[in-house]
């Protein structure tokens, strides 16, 4: 949870995309914002119940959006979103466990993947979908400058691997607050999610 904490706030991601099929980088931007949840929130508990787990297992979690913009985007294309995360820690391990979600972005149903904190206390989320997988890592190079990496496998084709720099917004104005309305207007969930 601790990580979840010191991500709370508002961040603007710059980020390259490999597309490895094509041998060719697309580069965008995001504005995300976290807010990191106790184990009481109701929206824990809910996350817990669609999938079976017992709420008092869960340690919280988090509620992101995002608003972004990729450099090949078509006209209609939009990349806002909103998820909540739910932790779950192993019994014998708090520093790895599940990662519950209320929807999948590769498929529309609820989604399990796993969490573990490395030995450089860096946050690594795997997720396995019928047709891909995903592993994402975070790490803070300060606490104004997070940095994550992530890769997509999608299964018999299209690879991809992504860098982003992420650094912290000290003032939320109305405007970038407005990223969360916009995202629970208009769900889109991209592959990776924040």
């Amino acid at each position: 949870m601790e990580f979840f904490q010191r991500s709370a706030g508002q961040w603007r991601s710059q980020r390259t995309t490999h597309h490895l099929a094509f041998r060719r980088a697309e580069i965008g931007n995001s504005e995300i914002f976290v807010e990191s949840l106790g184990a009481d929130n109701p929206k824990i508990k809910e996350i817990c119940e669609l999938h079976n787990v017992d709420p008092s297992l869960a340690i919280g979690g988090a509620f992101v959006s995002w608003d972004g913009s990729m450099a090949w985007d078509k006209e209609d294309e939009n990349h806002q979103g909103s998820t909540i995360f739910a932790l779950i820690p192993d019994a014998d391990n708090p520093r790895q466990g599940m990662l519950l979600r209320e929807r999948g972005y590769a498929e529309i149903v609820p989604i399990a993947g796993r969490y573990h904190l490395d030995d450089l206390d860096a946050l690594v989320l795997i997720t396995e979908y019928d047709t891909m997988s995903t592993i994402e890592r975070f790490w803070f190079a300060s606490p104004e400058l997070r940095l994550r990496t992530s890769t997509v496998q999608r299964f018999g084709g299209f690879n991809s691997a992504t860098f982003c720099a992420e650094m912290r917004q000290q003032e939320i104005s109305e405007e970038k607050g407005k990223v969360r309305a916009i995202a629970s207007q208009n769900p889109f969930y991209s592959i990776t999610g924040w």
